[in-house]
């Protein structure tokens, strides 16, 4: 039998060399998100005034801009958290994402949740210079997340919705689970934490993570 050594030196070194390419590009930089809310018309007017538009104060990934526009969070006991960032652009529902420690200060208990996934969330209260919003539900600790574009996943062979573990360093370095991937061609490469998260690990935005694994 034949056998053609050429076609299979090529076919090795072609899978030697992906997976050095995909090794090589496992590593994530890392955003920390501090607590914030986002927000429907309505609920912009009823806080804002009628016919109210945020103003932008920094653009972010995805289209999404952080806003000069800060409301304060109040919890079911009136325990409250002010000067929070609201996020633009609108929303189909408003949305407030904090970590367990700020939940803790309201006397709320969120749950973890990807943004969006607001059915039987925590309720909370909004207040804003012109007026008040409650939301039965819709407080939410953000589950930690990678932003990729598709180009990017597909180079790493990832797809939206994936579930992967991450490594960090540092002197309190540690493995962060159940870390979702999530795909879009506005996102670039990023893995967002909370402030929870950031400071048990010594994080700071910038920091690179590694992911060590595939699902």
């Amino acid at each position: 039998m034949d056998i053609n050594v050429e076609l299979i030196t090529k076919i090795v070194l072609d899978v030697l060399n992906k997976n050095v390419e995909h090794s090589a590009d496992m590593g994530v930089p890392i955003g920390v998100s501090a607590r914030h809310v986002h927000l429907s018309r309505e609920h912009v007017e009823t806080l804002f005034g009628e016919g109210y538009q945020m103003t932008r104060k920094a653009e972010l990934m995805g289209g999404n801009f952080a806003a000069n526009e800060m409301v304060t969070i109040v919890g079911p006991k009136l325990r409250v958290i002010e000067n929070v960032r609201v996020l633009g652009p609108e929303r189909k529902q408003s949305q407030v994402e904090i970590s367990v420690t700020d939940g803790i200060k309201l006397g709320v208990s969120p749950p973890v949740r990807d943004s969006g996934d607001l059915k039987g969330s925590a309720s909370i209260a909004v207040v804003g210079p012109e007026g008040a919003v409650y939301l039965d539900e819709g407080c939410i600790i953000a589950a930690r997340h990678i932003h990729m574009s598709p180009k990017e996943a597909q180079g790493l062979g990832f797809s939206d919705g994936d579930v992967v573990s991450v490594k960090v360093g540092g002197e309190r370095g540690a493995v962060l689970d159940n870390t979702l991937i999530r795909v879009h061609s506005t996102f670039r490469l990023e893995m967002h934490v909370d402030t929870d998260e950031a400071n048990a690990c010594g994080l700071k935005t910038g920091d690179i993570g590694e992911i060590i694994n595939r699902p």
